[in-house]
């Protein structure tokens, strides 16, 4: 069921509770396989029976049907994956995260001023003890061999299993694949076998390119390694669309910080100068 935190502005909705309620605020009609989320949004106080969205909602339901920055979190674990992300509209910024196995996600209300360090929360960025220190620097292998390693891992994964057992069948796999001699293999057969975490995270607005409306994006992707430190994947660069990677497509590694990482994370962001132009296209 949907609800709402008043204290902190935070609410929990699943995307069809979203779609009820901005079709609402947009004065459009609710189709009918949305009866029932529209049932719950009223039982739960956040739309009364005539229609009309609780005033606390209203924040993030404008921000939702009109944002100017969308950024995307896209997060796997051995978990799964989840998807996060943030909406930066003129007045608000509205952040949304996901929780494994929950088909709702958590939205809120975030001071503006603070975006960066939500956004770095969101990734558990943290400024730790060093990592462990590594023959390299940085891997490369291709997209293929990263999957076959990955596959791997989840073969042997479960009640038992030691982190050795793990490290070996990653091994066996980096190894079949053949693109790799050591130090690379036994350091990638770490780096998998560490990972904790691996996230891409994107900002997408409006943009003007020549005479035509598009969209202006940036991106970056990081594995986070727990003790081996956070490594920058460099190949496939964000942002890049899923269909033109290929197994044969190269993949790289790059060694980084949490300081480089929250950088990259600040650097995401349009400057006053990019917004103004998403400004601008939006409004023509």
């Amino acid at each position: 069921m949907p609800s709402i935190d008043v204290s902190r502005s935070r609410f929990r909705l699943t995307d069809e509770h979203l779609v009820v309620l901005s079709e609402l605020a947009a004065d459009r009609p609710v189709d009918e396989e949305f009866a029932t989320a529209r049932k719950e949004v009223e039982d739960s106080g956040l739309v009364t029976a005539d229609g009309r969205l609780a005033q606390a909602l209203l924040p993030l339901v404008r921000t939702f049907l009109a944002p100017g920055v969308v950024i995307s979190l896209e997060a796997g674990s051995r978990q799964g994956t989840l998807h996060h992300g943030m909406l930066i509209g003129d007045e608000h910024v509205v952040a949304h995260e996901a929780w494994p196995g929950e088909a709702e996600q958590e939205y809120s209300l975030v001071e503006p001023r603070t975006l960066v360090w939500k956004l770095a929360s969101m990734v558990n960025l943290r400024q730790g003890p060093a990592a462990r220190e590594t023959a390299l620097t940085a891997v490369e292998t291709t997209v293929a061999g990263v999957e076959g390693a990955l596959a791997a891992l989840q073969t042997v994964a479960g009640p038992g299993r030691t982190a050795e057992d793990e490290r070996s069948a990653v091994r066996q796999a980096l190894a079949a694949g053949g693109t790799l001699g050591e130090p690379a293999l036994s350091l990638l057969a770490e780096l998998v076998t560490e990972l904790r975490c691996s996230w891409r995270m994107t900002a997408a607005w409006q943009a003007e390119r020549g005479r035509q409306d598009g969209v202006e994006g940036r991106g970056f992707a990081v594995w986070d390694c727990g003790p081996l430190g956070y490594w920058l994947r460099e190949l496939p660069q964000e942002p890049l669309p899923a269909e033109e990677i290929t197994p044969a497509s190269p993949f790289r590694l790059v060694r980084t910080d949490a300081r480089s990482v929250w950088n990259l994370i600040t650097d995401l962001l349009p400057d006053a100068e990019e917004v103004r132009a998403a400004r601008a296209t939006a409004g023509r």
